[in-house]
Order: C-alpha cells, then structure tokens, then sequence
C-alpha cells in the first residue's frame, strides 16, 4: 500500500511520461518533484526530527518545531498537491500512514551530566556580577 507521497509521485511519473507533454505539464511535474522532494522521508536519520522535512505542516524543520499535522500523510501541502492530481477520500483512507521511529531513550546519567554543563556554562561568577548582585563580604 503506498503512501501519500509515493501516490503523488506516481501520478507525476504518469503525468511527465505523456507521449509529448507540453511545456506546461512539464513546468508543473518539476515543480511537484520539487515539493515531494522537500517532504522526502529519513527513516535512518538518527534524530526522529529529521524523518520527515520541512513545511509548516509537517513541522519538523527550521522554526516549525510544533508540527501541524501528526502524520506526512495529513501535511496540508502534500494533500493540495494530491488533490491537483485527483485524489479522493477513499483512496486518501486506502494508503499507508508512515510513522516516524519513536525517539531513543534517553540514558538519565547523560542527560544530568548535560544539565550540569549547561548550569556551569550559564553561570556567572560573583566576581563578574553587577555590585548590587554581590555579597558584601566575598568569600575570596
């Protein structure tokens, strides 16, 4: 069973394969490559928020960290794309809904080790605060 995006790529593949497309129909089937090729997935990238690309819909790239959608197959664009190419609900409810890999664990040694970095790479010393901020008798 395909997935959304593998549906829209075969009715590109289709759409390009015309005996003489015309110029037109080959302007719209770069420009749909274009956007699957954003919305390409990443099943062996090691963090699960590069496993699918970047839209606002997807929301997996750049600022978009919250996505829109929880599946690729729900990413607004990629369902303006398919409906251009004559999809319905019955073959949208018919494909595969790809999922990404559930993050790994998280080892709680490493991630306090890393919090402790962090607290020591973001404090500042006394010495280096505003007088108003520091004690009247210092310590050394």
């Amino acid at each position: 069973m395909p997935t959304l995006h593998e549906w829209i790529a075969e009715r590109v593949t289709e759409a390009a394969a015309v005996t003489a497309p015309s110029p037109a129909t080959i302007r719209r089937c770069e420009a749909d490559q274009r956007v699957l090729a954003r919305h390409t997935l990443d099943p062996t990238a090691a963090d699960s928020r590069l496993f699918a690309t970047a839209c606002h819909g997807c929301g997996t790239s750049g600022d978009c960290d919250d996505p829109v959608t929880e599946n690729l197959n729900d990413c607004p664009e990629l369902l303006d794309l398919a409906h251009a190419h004559g999809i319905t609900d019955s073959i949208l409810a018919s494909l595969d809904r790809p999922q990404p890999p559930p993050p790994a664990p998280v080892d709680p040694r490493a991630a306090a080790r890393a919090e402790a970095r962090y607290r020591a790479l973001c404090t500042t010393p006394a010495r280096y605060a505003p007088a108003t901020f520091r004690p009247a008798n210092p310590t050394h």
